[in-house]
């Protein structure tokens, strides 16, 4: 059985940096890919980073001009987004996803995701 599980959300300053961890267990494919989607309220979900397990290749959303990075360690099954230069537009609920690899389409591709952990950045 899949669990995704993420945690590190808060209140961060604008300008601040914060750092969410995802684990997961209980994947059944071979080679997957794994990321970060997020949602504001009243806003569509916007996919952030994801990468791909086989070969490492990282995929970034074009408007985080990067400020976000995303890190997986395969062997502790878990999965880091480092968010940096934060804005009061970053604050939502921020999940972390996975599937089957589906290559560059794994910002918008996943089968399962965790709960959410929630971000606000204010002063």
């Amino acid at each position: 059985q899949v669990q995704i599980v993420e945690s590190g959300g808060g209140v961060v300053q604008p300008g601040g940096s914060l750092r969410l961890s995802c684990t997961f267990s209980g994947f059944p494919w071979e080679d997957y890919t794994i990321g970060w989607y997020r949602q504001a309220p009243g806003k569509e979900r916007e996919g952030l980073c994801c990468m791909r397990s086989g070969d490492g290749r990282t995929y970034y959303a074009d408007s985080l001009k990067g400020r976000f990075t995303i890190s997986l360690d395969k062997h502790k099954k878990t999965v880091d987004l480092q968010m940096s230069t934060l804005k009061a537009e970053d604050t939502a609920i921020y999940f972390c996803a996975a599937g089957s690899d589906v290559g560059r389409f794994c910002l918008s591709r996943y089968t399962d995701r965790g709960t959410g952990t929630p971000v606000t950045v204010a002063s």
